[in-house]
């Protein structure tokens, strides 16, 4: 009876987490933000340093794959993507909004900033 237990309270939790672990809070927060460098890194060259287009595409990149492996439709994250797109598109690059951002996504993703990082050192965007 003990091993049983064991079983199912292993399956329960292996179960629970593997579906993700974002609250609808945080899920729809790094959408957003995801949607954000989306629409940053379609600013034309000219108008925004190509560093941080760069960066943008990198991030959104991450983020993208990052919601997905936490078990965010892929549909889903397309269609808020191109909603932040929609809503964003043709207007300046804000750095405050890009910087907190940032913040966020650092600090609820470990390792997020070493691994966007290394997609924008690689070049493969």
């Amino acid at each position: 009876m003990k091993k049983i237990f064991i079983i199912f309270y292993l399956a329960f939790f292996t179960s629970v987490y593997a579906t993700g672990h974002l609250s609808d809070k945080d899920r729809k927060a790094t959408l957003q933000c995801a949607g954000l460098y989306y629409a940053n890194s379609m600013i034309p060259q000219g108008s925004l340093e190509l560093d941080k287009i760069v960066f943008s595409i990198a991030a959104k990149k991450f983020l993208t794959s990052y919601l997905i492996k936490e078990g965010v439709d892929e549909n889903n994250v397309n269609t808020e993507l191109n909603k932040s797109v929609d809503e964003l598109y043709g207007k300046p690059y804000d750095g405050k909004k890009t910087e907190d951002c940032n913040k966020y996504i650092y600090k609820l993703i470990p390792e997020s900033k070493a691994e966007i990082d290394k997609l924008v050192k690689s070049g493969i965007y």
